[in-house]
């Protein structure tokens, strides 16, 4: 069994303990190689901080750390192998960028640990002037010109993003030092930036015009996170540990963290990606839990998505779509709601359409799929609690005993609250919303707008039982919602089964913004 490396970002760490690495050294040689500054965007706990200590270790010239990995053997086929550079190392997590001043705060403190080494003489300057002269004095020092790492530069502008003021002001601070990578080019070797999404108006990004932004880079798509490949290479003794203790064999097992954690695309012919920190997390448990989902979820997303006139349907319907522009130059500073869900990793590539150069979007897999709404609901429906019976869990539990009344009552229940939380958007959002989330989240035998060869009925649910086929009308009638099934013949796919079918007739009045019709035929 591997020692899991579950929250080591320190690449030194990790091998002086020998933790699992999987290793990612011939992506960093490829860069390594290339004196050009590279931009990198992927969601939070994806593998980025340890790609960048990884990074560090190497221009640091730690050659035993890299003992037995692919870089060893290409970087001892160089003139002169394993050189030392001076390397200024941003790492822009761990503090609260909440607070005026913070930011100031942490970039001073990383200037007075590189003025002990290099020089102190300039250190009653302003940070920019002090930077520069660093980039300087480590170049005389050493004779070798500087490379600089910059992980989650983005972090003191997410922290603040419902504050506009203070993210203006640290985009100010950021366009002040920064600067610096520009007019001291000369004594630059190598430049990396990682981060969440990209902040064009942020000085790393309009002084920096060859920056090359690798985030849709086909050849780098499996740079962070954990490919099918690394899977069967790295986990064979978990995955049969995780089977063994689940009670399944090792090919369900397989099935279910594909289905749970892969499904990520960053590029349309790219490998897909499993979530690092999720495999990691679920190996060291031997539970299949939501574990990416569960670190947080920015509340400012949940309430974008809700407060908007997005159709939550287009999640899961395959017709999620985003231009290529809007994916590749997306700029964090306009909030735009796909590709940030894109950046941050709510959805992914699903399909491409090259000739319009169209992306198709959707969740990766099932522990965003959930995770996600089961943290919408309550923007909708803030009265979905265990404690008064209007939950997923008491739904399902009706749905499997054939309990009409409670079925009815809770779906009254929920969608009476919509008087009190609508804002915004169009109240047919909010009714159409709720359905789709309530419904998806009852699980694997439910499917909203399913298709039939006559038309697409608005939700079926499946128990082992009953077979519910819901039909939902908005200021109409149950009775027309009923005939609709009937005309329709959506019963049909299930006339040779065994199990009760209900067909249900549901109306919605916007009026009173209540459900006021609900008939039902077997």
């Amino acid at each position: 069994m591997n020692k899991l490396p579950i929250g080591i970002q320190s690449f030194e760490k990790l091998r002086q303990e020998r933790f699992l690495y999987i290793d990612k050294t011939k992506y960093v040689y490829d860069l390594a190689t290339n004196n050009i500054p590279y931009f990198l965007s992927r969601p939070r706990r994806f593998g980025k901080s340890l790609l960048l200590s990884t990074m560090r270790a190497y221009f640091e010239g730690k050659k035993d750390l890299f003992d037995g990995l692919a870089i060893e053997k290409l970087e001892e086929q160089k003139d002169n192998p394993w050189v030392q550079y001076p390397v200024f190392y941003f790492d822009f997590n761990g503090k609260n960028y909440q607070v005026k001043g913070a930011l100031e705060e942490k970039l001073d403190g990383l200037l007075c640990d590189w003025e002990e080494k290099y020089g102190t003489e300039y250190h009653d300057r302003p940070l920019e002037d002090r930077f520069k002269q660093l980039l300087r004095l480590a170049f005389e020092k050493t004779g070798r010109r500087c490379v600089i790492l910059i992980d989650e530069y983005d972090k003191p502008l997410l922290d603040v993003i419902e504050d506009s003021d203070l993210q203006q002001h640290n985009k100010d601070v950021f366009k002040g030092f920064f600067s610096t990578l520009k007019s001291e080019d000369e004594f630059i070797h190598f430049i990396f930036i990682t981060g969440v999404t990209k902040f064009h108006k942020v000085s790393i990004f309009s002084d920096l015009n060859q920056l090359v932004d690798i985030s849709l880079n086909r050849d780098y798509a499996g740079i962070c996170g954990i490919t099918e490949e690394e899977i069967k290479d790295y986990f064979n003794a978990e995955i049969d540990a995780l089977a063994i203790t689940q009670g399944i064999d090792k090919e369900e097992c397989q099935a279910i963290l594909k289905k749970k954690y892969d499904g990520y695309k960053f590029h349309q012919d790219g490998v897909n990606i499993y979530n690092p920190y999720s495999v990691m997390n679920v190996f060291f448990s031997k539970e299949f839990g939501s574990y990416w989902f569960e670190t947080g979820t920015p509340s400012f997303l949940v309430q974008r998505v809700s407060n908007s006139d997005f159709d939550v349907r287009k999640f899961t319907d395959k017709t999620l779509y985003a231009s290529e522009s809007s994916l590749k130059d997306y700029t964090g500073d306009s909030l735009d709601l796909i590709p940030l869900l894109y950046q941050t990793g709510y959805i992914t590539i699903s399909d491409y359409d090259r000739r319009l150069g169209r992306y198709t979007l959707s969740f990766p897999n099932d522990e965003v799929k959930y995770g996600f709404l089961d943290s919408l609901i309550p923007e909708y429906t803030p009265v979905v609690k265990s404690v008064n019976g209007l939950d997923i869990f008491t739904l399902n539990e009706s749905l499997e005993e054939g309990n009409l009344d409670k079925i009815r009552d809770i779906l009254k229940g929920l969608f009476a609250s919509i008087t009190y939380t609508i804002k915004d958007a169009p109240f047919e959002h909010y009714f159409q919303s709720i359905m789709y989330i309530v419904f998806t989240l009852l699980g694997k035998n439910t499917r909203c707008e399913m298709h039939t060869y006559t038309g697409r009925i608005d939700c079926v649910v499946e128990t082992a039982k009953y077979v519910y086929l819901f039909e939902i009308k908005r200021d109409d009638s149950a009775d027309a919602a009923l005939e609709q099934i009937d005309s329709n013949d959506y019963s049909l796919p299930f006339i040779a089964d065994d199990r009760k079918i209900y067909k249900i007739g549901v109306n919605f009045s916007s009026e009173s913004r209540m459900l006021e019709g609900w008939k039902v035929e077997e």
